[in-house]
């Protein structure tokens, strides 16, 4: 797992290392079960402060992304299993229509107005159904 962090992005490093760790599950780089390095490892490795490391670690195991272990370290959460596998498949149909867009001459912009527009149309549509069935 190669991680790079921007010190200078303005988005808090935690953060930055969590969507990383995230990243990693849903593409499978990460697996169900693999070990995460020590937080004093990972933190040398990024050159930063350990506390920042086990805040994401925190915030991860809260999450339900990974599993602390007294004595062991950190692990990717065996329930996340059935997860990725959906997510890799999700992302694959993404990645298709994602190309299709592309090749039809829209820009990012565009596909991501409209992508936006259509689950703003999903939120209203449930919005509704629950105002009938109340």
């Amino acid at each position: 797992m190669i991680l790079r962090l921007n010190q200078s992005s303005g988005i808090p490093l935690y953060l930055q290392l969590m969507e990383q760790v995230k990243h990693a599950v849903e593409t499978g780089a990460l697996r169900s079960g693999d070990q995460l390095p020590t937080i004093r490892k990972l933190a040398e490795d990024l050159v930063m402060n350990p506390n920042t490391v086990a805040r994401a670690y925190r915030e991860l195991e809260h999450e339900g992304i990974i599993e602390l272990r007294h004595g062991s370290g950190a692990f990717i959460s065996e329930s996340l299993a059935g997860v990725t596998k959906v997510t890799r498949k999700v992302q694959a149909v993404m990645q298709s229509a994602v190309e299709r867009l592309v090749a039809a001459g829209l820009t990012g912009d565009e596909i991501r107005r409209l992508l936006e527009n259509e689950l703003a149309v999903l939120r209203d549509a449930k919005r509704l159904q629950g105002a009938e069935h109340e």
